[in-house]
């Protein structure tokens, strides 16, 4: 699947949607989610025209991968729900649900979540 550079998180990065910004560096945008699913919802998306999971772990360069790992560290921190616990999502592909075509991660806390998955 080839980048779209129309999704929405490709117009957001451009400054065409704005945003709640919580978090930003070279490489690195977290923002709150719109439709939050808990008391902190936030989305956090590399700058780089990344597909998905798979697609960001094949391309990226290290300091772009070592910026999403470190960035959800201090976001969590700085939320206040690095020692409570919070939940970090991924969604890939069809069988995923991803929804938008740009690899993000949603950081979900402030609350109990529940259990991860429900079996058939």
């Amino acid at each position: 699947m080839s980048y779209d550079n129309t999704n929405i998180f490709a117009r957001i990065l451009r400054g065409e949607i704005p945003n709640n910004t919580v978090y930003e560096d070279a490489h690195v945008l977290a923002f709150k989610d719109i439709r939050p699913q808990a008391k902190v919802h936030v989305l956090v998306i590399p700058k780089g025209a990344y597909v998905s999971a798979q697609d960001f772990g094949a391309r990226a360069s290290e300091a772009e991968i070592a910026a999403m790992a470190r960035a959800i560290s201090k976001i969590t921190q700085e939320l206040g729900i690095a020692e409570s616990g919070y939940r970090l999502i991924a969604n890939t592909g069809g069988h995923g649900h991803q929804e938008v075509p740009h690899y993000h991660v949603h950081i979900l806390g402030g609350q109990p979540i529940g259990k991860m998955v429900h079996l058939p």
